[in-house]
Formats: C-alpha cells, structure tokens, sequence
C-alpha cells in the first residue's frame, strides 16, 4: 500500500488520499468540545432535585450524542433505550435545561488539536460549518465562549431544520449553502449518527477515536479515516477550486 491511500478498518475499499473537497464540517460534542463534565454535572443536579440517584460520568457520557431531550431520558432510565414516564420527563426538562445552562463552559474545553486544525483549515481555505445535534440555545453560547465561533461560515444546531442527524437534512443543506455537491463535503464527526448521516447524503467522514459514541469504539464505524484530531484531518484533504 503506497503513502497515499489507506485501508480504513471500517471499509473494505481503498480510500486514496488526499481527498478533495470544498467545504467541511465539523461536529460539537466530542469532535469540537469536550462536553461531557458540563452535560453530566447537569443531570446529575437533574437527578438530585427529582430525588433519583446520580449516575458516574462514564454512564452520562455515554447517553451523549442524540440530543439532550435523549440525554435527559437516558439519565432518567439509566438506559439507553427505555423511556421515562412522561409526566417525569416534563418535569425533568426544564430541570436539566437550567441547569446545564448555569454551568454551560464551566469545564467545557477544546480538544487537542482543535484549535491548531481550525487555523489550517481556515488557512488552505476550506468553508467550514458546524452542524450539531444541541439545541441552539446551548451551541452558540458555547462557540462563542470558546472562541470557535468566528471560524464557522454556518452553524446548525439540533433545532435549525426540521430534521437532524441521522438524517441527512443538515449536511444536505449545508451544500446547498456553500453551493457544492455532496461528495465535495467532509464531515469530521464521533459517533454513530455522524456516519450514517454522512452515508445518507453521500459525503465524505473522519471520525476521531475521543468522543462521545455511547460508548463504542470509533473504529467500529463506517468511516474513511480515523483520526487522533482536526490537526491530522489537513493532512489527508486537498482544496479543490
């Protein structure tokens, strides 16, 4: 195999490298910001003041990934699949909702390399978008808290469009946005949801192996290349005009 491909785990293909493209996008959550101690502190409140024991990060974090009307749920059930009693849920909403809001960035952080990849990209000139599953309410005030929100053309949160991931609407739209065809798009992501929607839509995905994917391993994924961070997806994309 030469220096410009790779065999991914996840494919049975070859992939050659660098793959060009026009625009990328990038996820929130586990890609961009390492959300988990904020988003588990506020269930955790949630649970107190519901009078329900708390539950270890390791467990919250996993519950990360469809959304915090998800998050919520799985908090509540202590599952990944049950659902609470509705009537509880209702209650429990705008508990978590509060909650999460007061200690939105307390220990909300960039990763590694986040930082450095987002000048790179914004350097080779790729249009860059941010398209996540949470709420507008809570993902712009975390942009811009961490200073990331400069570097995005478009940002679309869980309640933009009618439809999120895994559904491709929001990758969709954001080629039509940027005015590109699907497989001009990169979509750099951490879960389940990242690839399916970016399979839907025919776009191409990184994965990187420290997110939050309920707790699977990321090379599990269908995915084109797992990377250690957004430094290292530069190196395997080229700019095309």
């Amino acid at each position: 195999m030469n220096q410009n491909s790779l065999q991914c785990a996840c494919r049975t293909t070859e992939i050659e490298f660098p793959i060009q493209i026009k625009a990328v996008v990038i996820d929130l959550d586990g890609t961009l910001l390492d959300t988990a101690t904020d988003l588990a502190f506020a269930a955790n409140k949630m649970l107190q003041e519901l009078g329900k024991p708390e539950l270890p990060l390791a467990t919250i974090q996993s519950f990360i990934g469809k959304g915090i009307q998800k998050l919520v749920k799985r908090s509540l059930t202590n599952s990944l699949e049950d659902e609470p009693d509705l009537e509880l849920f209702s209650k429990a909403l705008p508990i978590y909702e509060r909650n999460y809001g007061e200690h939105l960035y307390t220990h909300t952080r960039p990763y590694p390399g986040v930082i450095e990849g987002l000048n790179a990209l914004k350097e080779d000139g790729f249009q860059l978008a941010c398209i996540t599953n949470k709420a507008e309410a809570f993902t712009l005030p975390l942009l811009r808290a961490t200073n990331l929100l400069s570097y995005f053309e478009i940002v679309l949160s869980g309640d933009s469009l009618p439809k999120k991931k895994p559904d491709p609407m929001p990758l969709l739209h954001a080629c039509k946005h940027f005015q590109i065809e699907p497989c001009e798009l990169l979509l750099i992501g951490d879960s389940l949801n990242d690839t399916i929607a970016a399979r839907a839509a025919g776009c191409n995905i990184f994965c990187v192996p420290y997110g939050y994917n309920e707790g699977r391993d990321a090379h599990e994924l269908d995915c084109d290349a797992i990377i250690s961070s957004l430094l290292e997806a530069t190196k395997l994309i080229k700019k095309i005009n």
